[in-house]
């Protein structure tokens, strides 16, 4: 079973019901202000009173959340969680009293069973006299056995689960300032593969109970925050210096080592980033920009989160948030918290630590973070990505390859038929910051902010019934526009379309598969013919004709038929470069009448055989006419 793929689902399922707790958060703010008259008075009570609604029915929110989120919004999944949750509160409530609780946990667990019994079930087909029960309309009913087995088996052993719970809480909770600490370096180093959702549910609404003077107990450090508990608020107060100033710090930072040609563009993007951090707490941008180059960086960032929780306790400062450790959450919970001003200048000191830290590691030890090299990941190109996509979708291994395509703040969340197609060069060439594999074909691919815009142009891609071909690399070397070419014919289009590349070593290789329809005597150039049609010229050179095929040696003939990466021809780099106008070498596809529309990766260095620098979406065979264009 792969563990890590389906933690991976799970974790992604937990943001859907966690979006509803700002709404509580935020009634309850209102609730606090000073309402003098007495209408007024009570219309603070109306909104108290919705407020804590929320917390109370927390758990029954995150069952029909995860049930959603783990279904791609199936509502008879969701409708299964719910009955699944009321049967189950009513169950254990009426036989084992108002004591016992399983909490958000408990949600969570119901709201899983629902998902897999949806997935188990969607597709079966019954007789079709009782078909109106197959498929998914089953799930309510396996629903109901399912949940009258779990309430059984709670209700034998809900008191020694109840008294295993508390003694984990009270053994975490001993751990003092320690015990934040460690909380605080896990969830950090959790970040990048987003299981920390996951890992956050036990402290957040599980660990340590709290009885409100109305009798009704919460468990978990947000809800007994939200709730009045004065010892609340210990596993969240330490995240506000970390996101509303160190990681800040980070990106000015960063914005200060980037070469001074390319800081406008580098400060325009992590200035966004830096201010994303700081009033919302969402830290992915900044923190991708050098977990992949720098690691060990990132190891350091964690225990000096861990230190800021710590340190935080160690000064008894409680705050808690809605959503995450950003300034609007600072502001609007502040009138619950103890010692929050403090947070303040401990932040301010976090930030003035890791800016000089991170700009003395970048310089030190030459970290290649974003504007420090001409290759940099953090280009200014959303208006590229509908033309990137479609590269991206073939890095990815095809759609074919995709089962499942999601997207969070900052990354892809894709399950893979084949990990094995998927082409990590090309997707970082094509501007992902990293890529992260948890197994079992479960895949994250982080670009940034970009993310949800890249997702829906790939299942724009997906959903069209196009023929799509995907180009790789002719050569190692560096890729230019078609119109940089020294030549007229080729820069003016005359004979196709396409792009071009300067070698660095003189092989050239098949870019498509296909068939050689043509080997020009002198060896410079070679036509391939595609499966789907299109042709191919490959160009070595500019005025290489009149070489008359000396300094180059063919691995092919016409007729063969190639493999992609298949070596074609072999020529003396130095040799050629010396004796013809320029070793511009074009990849065009001659015969554009079979051509809908173009994608093109960005112009930058690239590898023998690496894939996805071009890619085309032909026209339907009605709309096109044969021929061939090397005749």
């Amino acid at each position: 079973m792969n563990w890590m793929g389906n933690l991976q689902q799970l974790g992604r399922s937990l943001m859907l019901p966690t979006m509803t707790i700002p709404v509580a958060a935020i009634l309850l703010r209102l609730a606090a202000l000073p309402w003098q008259d007495v209408h007024m008075s009570h219309f603070g009570d109306i909104l108290l009173f919705c407020g804590n609604t929320i917390f109370t029915y927390l758990p029954m929110i995150f069952a029909v959340g995860v049930a959603l989120g783990l279904t791609e919004s199936s509502g008879i999944a969701g409708m299964s969680a719910l009955i699944g949750h009321l049967m189950f509160i009513q169950a254990t409530k009426h036989y084992l009293g108002d004591a016992f609780h399983l909490g958000v946990p408990g949600g969570i667990l119901i709201g899983l069973i629902a998902a897999i019994l949806y997935h188990r079930v969607k597709h079966i087909q019954l007789p079709e006299y009782i078909q109106f029960f197959g498929g998914p309309r089953m799930v309510p009913l396996l629903m109901g056995l399912s949940i009258f087995v779990l309430s059984a088996i709670i209700i034998e052993i809900g008191p020694f689960l109840e008294r295993f719970m508390e003694t984990l809480s009270t053994a975490i909770i001993g751990l003092g300032g320690f015990g934040t600490f460690l909380y605080g370096v896990i969830h950090r180093l959790l970040v990048p593969s987003g299981l920390h959702h996951v890992f956050n549910n036990f402290f957040w609404f599980q660990l340590g109970a709290y009885q409100k003077p109305s009798g009704e107990v919460l468990f978990g450090d947000l809800p007994r925050y939200f709730a009045g508990d004065p010892s609340a608020g210990s596993y969240m107060a330490g995240l506000y210096p970390i996101m509303m100033f160190a990681l800040p710090a980070i990106a000015l930072a960063i914005i200060q080592e980037a070469r001074e040609d390319l800081k406008p563009k580098i400060r325009a993007t992590f200035l966004t980033a830096a201010l994303a951090s700081f009033l919302t707490g969402v830290t992915e941008p900044i923190e991708f920009a050098f977990l992949f180059v720098a690691p060990y960086l990132f190891i350091v960032h964690a225990i000096l989160s861990g230190l800021s929780m710590w340190l935080a306790y160690a000064l008894n400062i409680h705050h808690g948030f809605s959503y995450s450790a950003g300034a609007i959450d600072y502001v609007i919970n502040y009138h619950l918290s103890h010692n929050g001003w403090m947070l303040i200048p401990l932040g301010l000191a976090y930030g003035f630590v890791y800016y000089f830290l991170f700009s003395w590691a970048i310089r030190r030890f030459r970290i290649p973070t974003p504007g420090r090299e001409e290759g940099s990941q953090l280009e200014e190109w959303a208006g590229d990505i509908p033309y990137r996509s479609p590269l991206i979708l073939q890095a990815l291994g095809g759609k074919e390859n995709i089962k499942n395509l999601e997207a969070c703040i900052t990354r892809l969340r894709l399950t893979l038929q084949n990990d094995k197609l998927m082409d990590v060069a090309s997707l970082k060439h094509l501007g992902a910051a990293g890529v992260i594999s948890l197994g079992g074909g479960n895949v994250q691919v982080v670009f940034g902010t970009y993310s949800e815009l890249i997702r829906e142009e790939i299942k724009k891609v997906i959903m069209k019934d196009v023929q799509q071909v995907s180009f790789h690399s002719p050569m190692q070397g560096r890729m230019i526009p078609l119109e940089e070419v020294p030549d007229k014919i080729f820069a003016g289009k005359l004979v196709g379309n396409g792009v071009a590349f300067m070698p660095d070593k003189g092989e050239l290789v098949a870019p498509v598969a296909g068939k050689i329809i043509i080997l020009y005597p002198t060896l410079h150039a070679v036509g391939i013919q595609t499966d789907e049609g299109l042709e191919v010229l490959l160009h070595i050179g500019i005025d290489t004709a009149q070489l008359q095929g000396k300094w180059f040696t063919a691995a092919v003939k016409e007729g063969d038929y190639v493999e992609v990466g298949q070596l074609l021809v072999r020529f003396n780099l130095q040799k050629v470069k010396n004796n013809c106008k320029s070793l511009a070498t074009p990849m065009i596809i001659t015969n554009m009448d079979k051509v809908k529309s173009w994608s093109f990766a960005p112009y930058k260095s690239v590898k023998k055989g690496q894939a996805s620098v071009m890619s085309v979406v032909m026209k339907s065979e009605a709309a096109t006419g044969g021929g061939n264009a090397f005749g």
